[in-house]
C-alpha cells in the first residue's frame, strides 16, 4: 500500500508556508510606493533600503542550513517563525526612515532562516515513498501566495488608502502560520556522528560540509545560471516590455500566467518525480526555460512576451522540484537543511548577479542586449547540465 502523502503534519506545514509568503508577498509591491509617501525617499533611497532585505537573508541561508540539522529541528523553526513574526509589528513601530530600514534589514534573517528550516521540516514529515512528489506539491503553497498575495494587497490600498492595515494583516497572518507549525509533530532521529568521516574541510560542528553541500557544489552552480536569469527578468521586466516592446501595464498578466505556468506544472509533473524520474523532469525543465527566454528576447511583441511567461512557468515548475530533490537525495538525513539552505544560496547568489550584470549591461549596451544575456546564460546552463551535473547527481546520490 502506498503510504500517506497528505497526513497532518504535511498539511500543517504547506499551510504555514502559505501563510509566510502570503504575508511577504502582501507587502512586497507596495512597499516602494509607501517609502516615497511616508517619507519622501528617493528612488536610489528606496533601492537601498529595500536590498537590505535581501542580504541578510542570503546570510542567513548557510546558517540556518547548520542550525537546522545541528539543534532540534521543530525548536529552530518555531523561533525563526517568531522572529519572523515579530519583525511586522516593527514596520508599524518605525516612525523614521532610519528605523524602518533597520527593521526591513533585520527581517531579511529571520526570513532566509526559515524558508530553509520550514522546507527542511516538510521533508522531515513526508513519507520516504512519497517525498519526490510531496516536495513538488509543497512549492505550490509558494506559487499560491505569489499569485494571490499581491493582487489582495493591491485591492486593499486601493480601497482604503491605508498602509497600516496592510502591515496588521500582514502580522495577522505571520502569527497564524506561526500558530500552525506549533502544532508539527516531529519524532527525533538519530543524528550522525560528529566523530564520523567527512568529506568537508575541518573538524567536528564547524567544517564547512555543515554549511553548504559540497557534493552538490556542481548542482548548485547550475542552479546559479537559472537564478541569474530570472534575475535580469523579474527586475527589468517592465521597464524592458514598455521601451522595447511598447508594452505598458502588462507586467501583472506577465507575473500571473508565470504563476498560472508554476502550478501547473507541478501537479502535471508530480507523477514523474513520485516515479523517481528527477533527472527527467529537471532537464524537461530546463529546455523549456531555454524556448521560453528566446521566444521573449527573439520576438519582441505581445506573443513572445506572454507566451514566454507560461512557458518560462512550466519550466521553472518542473526544474525546481526536481533540483530540490535532487539535491536533498545527496544528502544525509542530518545534511538536509544544510543541502537546502546550499540550493536557495545558488539562486539567490544568480539572481543578484543578474540583477547586478542585467544593470551594468543594459546601460552600457541596451536592454535587449542584456535579455540576450539571459538567453545565452541559459543555454550555458543548459549545456552544463547535460554535460556534467546529471552524471554528477548520479555518482553522489545517496539511496534512501
Amino acid at each position: 500500500m502506498k503510504e500517506r502523502l497528505w497526513n497532518r503534519n504535511y498539511c500543517r506545514v504547506m499551510a504555514s508556508n502559505f501563510a509566510l509568503f502570503f504575508a511577504f508577498y502582501l507587502l512586497t509591491p507596495l512597499l516602494p510606493l509607501y517609502l516615497v509617501e511616508r517619507f519622501d525617499a528617493t528612488k536610489d533611497i528606496v533601492g537601498l533600503v529595500l536590498s537590505g532585505y535581501t542580504l541578510t537573508a542570503l546570510l542567513a541561508r548557510p546558517f540556518s542550513g547548520f542550525l537546522v540539522d545541528t539543534f532540534p529541528r521543530k525548536r529552530v523553526l518555531m523561533v525563526c517563525f517568531f522572529l519572523f513574526f515579530i519583525c511586522f509589528g516593527g514596520y508599524l513601530g518605525a516612525s523614521s526612515l532610519l528605523l524602518f530600514t533597520i527593521v526591513r534589514t533585520i527581517h531579511g534573517a529571520p526570513f532566509g532562516a526559515l524558508t530553509v528550516a520550514n522546507s527542511t521540516v516538510a521533508i522531515d514529515v513526508l513519507p520516504s515513498s512519497r517525498r519526490n512528489e510531496g516536495i513538488g506539491y509543497y512549492g505550490l503553497s509558494n506559487n499560491l501566495a505569489m499569485a494571490i498575495a499581491p493582487t489582495v494587497a493591491i485591492y486593499i490600498y486601493r480601497l482604503t488608502d491605508n498602509f497600516e492595515l496592510l502591515f496588521w494583516l500582514a502580522l495577522l497572518i505571520a502569527g497564524a502560520g506561526m500558530l500552525t507549525d506549533a502544532g508539527v509533530t516531529l519524532e527525533s532521529p538519530k543524528r550522525e556522528s560528529e566523530e564520523s568521516p567527512s568529506s568537508g574541510w575541518g573538524r567536528g560542528l564547524l567544517r564547512l560540509d555543515r554549511f553548504f553541500l559540497l557534493r552538490g557544489w556542481l548542482l548548485a552552480v547550475n542552479m546559479a545560471f537559472f537564478g541569474f536569469c530570472f534575475g535580469v527578468v523579474s527586475n527589468y521586466l517592465a521597464i524592458y516590455s514598455r521601451d522595447v516592446m511598447g508594452i505598458t501595464g502588462g507586467t501583472g498578466t506577465w507575473f500571473l500566467l508565470l504563476a498560472f505556468g508554476l502550478m501547473a506544472s507541478r501537479l502535471q509533473g508530480a507523477r514523474a518525480l513520485r516515479e523517481g524520474r528527477l533527472v527527467q523532469n529537471a532537464a524537461e525543465g530546463i529546455v523549456l526555460s531555454c524556448v521560453a527566454y528566446l521566444l521573449f528576447v527573439a520576438f519582441p511583441n505581445s506573443f513572445g512576451y506572454y507566451a514566454s511567461a507560461l512557458l518560462l512557468g512550466f519550466g521553472n515548475g518542473h526544474m525546481w522540484p526536481a533540483f530540490l530533490n535532487m539535491i536533498i537525495s545527496m544528502a544525509r538525513h542530518d545534511e538536509r537543511g544544510t543541502a537546502n539552505s546550499t540550493l536557495l544560496i545558488s539562486w539567490d547568489v544568480g539572481i543578484g548577479l543578474g540583477v547586478l550584470v542585467g544593470g551594468v549591461v543594459s546601460e552600457a549596451l541596451s536592454y535587449q542586449a542584456a535579455f540576450w544575456t539571459v538567453a545565452v546564460s541559459q543555454l550555458a546552463g543548459a549545456l552544463l547540465f547535460f554535460a556534467f551535473t546529471r552524471s554528477s547527481f548520479e555518482r553522489h546520490r545517496i539511496v534512501d
